[in-house]
This record gives structure tokens, sequence and C-alpha cells, in this order.
């Protein structure tokens, strides 16, 4: 791969004049800044955005939608265009175990006086606008790739799509994954609303792409509307398994041969054929060749997406966190059966589904082992207990203070036959990780 240069440190001396020079102390500050910590809409943003000169950015940006997979596809577009020489920066969410997974360049985390330096800025720009804990990260990201002299930006949709803070940098193209049932309160109760606000991320004269299988009539409908010519996995673009690797083909494109970024997990090829779509109608802009397509799919390696651990028993996490992820876990655990019991460890926020999610992996669990999560949206592992048992589900149930006590107990009672996953959210499965001291 190219050593791109500029990209480690374009930020390394702190101002003493600034708010906070720790990184803690600023994330601390910004949860509390704003009266709610959602509020969608684009006002402050753009205003904001627009003193710091960051509305018309010097690099290619490809801005990534949808209820499930875009983490993933985020991951492997950033993965392909780094070995294909692009200084690539990339901005997710929610981290796992680190603030600064959020913002990377070239696959490398942004340090805590990048992003403190970033903070600095955003927090004098703004002057008296309010901004959510997104929206001071996101701003923040962008500020740091605009000063690393990128060559592209790989941006996740935080939240819906219109609505975003990542939105308001207009997109050269748009990936949409799978979409479903998620974040309700903000994004309506049905597949066709969220739908349409996923596609808010889409462009008149810009490249657009879903890897849903089966996308919303909303998604097709404004793409119409804006005269943008969606591409659909399906009629557009074709991925089928050959033994352990994977062809692709888009009219007269062919990839065979493919590694698979996950032996085990079946979504992502859904994800990875999406993300090949993508960049062959970016080809024209930014070229890329058949080896960095193979190499980083080959590299693909994602926390928390179906994991697979070394441990005492056969261990997972998986950061399912909505029915349709959800269904996705059992029926990658059924591809991926033990001789013994599987005993999941969950935790959820409280905003969730938690009767239809228990439902969706009900099937696939002999021992519940339920945790509370810390946090105003944390939900305390008596409830869900009472929710379960509600369901009338068979299995034992146990319940934990903590993810760490749950996993210490679990592993005294499971043998090299046996399976233990930890899933439910991002905040469970990041306390497994930061307890298992497994993160990569």
């Amino acid at each position: 791969m190219q050593v791109i240069p500029n990209l480690s440190q374009p930020e390394s001396v702190l101002s003493p004049s600034m708010r906070f020079t720790r990184l803690a102390d600023w994330l601390a500050w910004q949860e509390e800044l704003h009266f709610t910590s959602i509020e969608l809409g684009l006002e402050r943003c753009l205003t904001v955005a627009g003193r710091m000169g960051l509305l018309q950015p010097g690099y290619h940006v490809i801005s990534d939608a949808g209820t499930n997979g875009k983490g993933s596809s985020a991951h492997m577009l950033r993965s392909i265009l780094s070995h294909a020489g692009y200084a690539v920066g990339s901005y997710i969410s929610p981290h796992l175990v680190r603030y600064n997974e959020r913002i990377c360049l070239n696959g490398m985390e942004a340090t805590d006086e990048m992003i403190c330096a970033a903070f600095d800025r955003v927090d004098r720009a703004r002057g008296d606008i309010s901004l959510t804990y997104f929206e001071f990260g996101t701003l923040a990201a962008f500020d740091i790739f605009q000063r690393a002299g990128i060559d592209v930006a790989v941006l996740e949709v935080g939240l819906g799509g219109r609505l975003d803070a990542v939105n308001c940098l207009d997109a050269d193209a748009a990936l949409i994954t799978a979409i479903d049932l998620d974040h309700e309160k903000w994004l309506g109760w049905d597949r066709e609303t969220i739908g349409r606000e996923k596609a808010g991320i889409m462009r008149t004269g810009a490249v657009a792409v879903c890897s849903d299988p089966e996308p919303p009539r909303t998604l097709l409908e404004h793409a119409a509307a804006l005269g943008v010519n969606l591409q659909l996995a399906g009629r557009d673009f074709y991925s089928h398994v050959t033994n352990r690797c994977w062809e692709w083909r888009s009219g007269g494109q062919t990839f065979s041969n493919l590694p698979r970024p996950s032996l085990y997990n079946v979504r992502q090829l859904e994800n990875a054929a999406g993300v090949l779509m993508v960049l062959l109608a970016l080809a024209e802009r930014l070229p890329v060749p058949d080896a960095a397509i193979r190499r980083g799919l080959e590299e693909f390696n994602l926390n928390g997406r179906f994991q697979i651990v070394p441990d005492r028993a056969q261990l997972i996490l998986d950061v399912a966190h909505n029915p349709q992820s959800m269904q996705l876990l059992a029926s990658n655990l059924k591809g991926l059966p033990v001789a013994g019991s599987t005993h999941v460890i969950i935790g959820m926020l409280n905003d969730k589904n938690h009767p239809a999610i228990f439902k969706a992996i009900m099937d696939q669990v002999d021992c519940w082992h339920l945790v509370s999560l810390e946090g105003p949206r944390g939900t305390a592992s008596d409830t869900l207990g009472e929710e379960l048992a509600a369901l009338d589900i068979t299995g034992t149930i146990a319940s934990y203070h903590s993810v760490a006590e749950a996993i210490n107990h679990v592993r005294t009672l499971v043998g090299p036959q046996d399976r233990i996953v930890v899933t439910g959210s991002f905040l469970t499965v990041g306390a497994a990780l930061r307890h298992l001291r497994v993160a990569r």
C-alpha cells in the first residue's frame, strides 16, 4: 500500500486556551451540552460547518446509510480504497471500545490530541449554537479530514439519513444497505417511512447503490424523483457463492474467485456486493485495481460482527440490536452448530423492541443471561427478565449487574462443546471486548 504523507498527526499541539485538553473531559461536556442526546436536523451543523469552511470539501465523499450492514460496508470501502493507494478518512458510529475508533485516517485512529484540537475549532466556530454529541463529532471528523488532505471520505450515517449530520456534505456516492425497523421513534414505524429517510443521502447526478435485495418502494420513488440512476442488487449487480469464494458481476464486469469477507456471516456477501457496485460506479474518478479489491476483502476483520473469539467454549460477539440483525445472528448460529448448549449474554437499550429481539433468536438459545446497561438509555436486567418471562420462553434465565459479571459466571458453566454469545447492543459487546481484552 502506498504510504500517504501528512495523515498521522495534522494537529499535535494543544492550545492552552481551549475549553478542555483531555478527550474524556470534552466528551463528558458534550453529553450535557444539548438539551437532548438526539435531535435530527441539519441547520445547526450546516451553519457551523459553513463558518469552518467545511461544506465544499476537497475530497470525494461516499456516504453510507442503512439499518444494518453500514458499518461493515464502510470498513470494506475504507480498506479497499486504502489498498488502492488513496488517502482515506473514515467516520463511523458508534464506537465499541474507544471514541477514537470513529475517526480514522487510512485505518489508523485519530489521536486524542487531533480530536481535542478539532473539538476546539468546532467549539470556537459554533458561538452560541448548541450541538449534540454526535454533531460535535461529525464536524470534528470533517475538520480533521480537510486538514489531513485526504482523497476520499467514507462516512457512515448515524441515524436515518435525510436529517443526519453526515448529510451536511453532498455525497459523490450514496450506499444504502439493509433497511428494517430500528430507531422508530425518530425514523418511523414501517420500512417505507424509514426507507424514505435513508433515501435522503442521495443526490441528483451522483452515484447511488442499494444492497438491500428488497428495497422499500419509497427508496425507489425518491430516486426516480431526483433522476438518480439507483443501482439495485439482483437487477443491476449480482453475486453468488462458489465454494469458499464468491463471484460478482454487473453488465460486462465480472469478479471471480473473490475471497469471502466472512465464512460464517452470510450478510457480509450482501454488503460486499454493494461495495463493489459503488467502486465500479466511481471507477472513472477513483480507479481501483483488482488486487486492492481482493486484498481489502481478504483482510476484512471487524470487531463485533459475528466475531469468533478463542475461549473455553466457542465465544461469539455480535452487535445485533434490532429484530432484523438478531434474525441474521440466529441464522448464522444455526449454520455453525455446536454439540452442547448455547448461552446468550444479552443487554439492550430501552428504546429497542425487546420482545421482537428475543423472539428472533429464541430458537437458538438454551440459557439466557441478562445484563444491565448503564446510562439513561440502558435497560435493567430485571426489566429484561420480566419481558422475557412474559413470552413464555423455555430455558434458564439469570440476571447480572454487568457484562463482565455475566461472562465470568458463564465461563464456569461451559465446556468445549458449548457456546457463549454476547449480543444486544454495541454497549454490551464493547464491554465484553474491554473485559476480554481482545479488541483489534
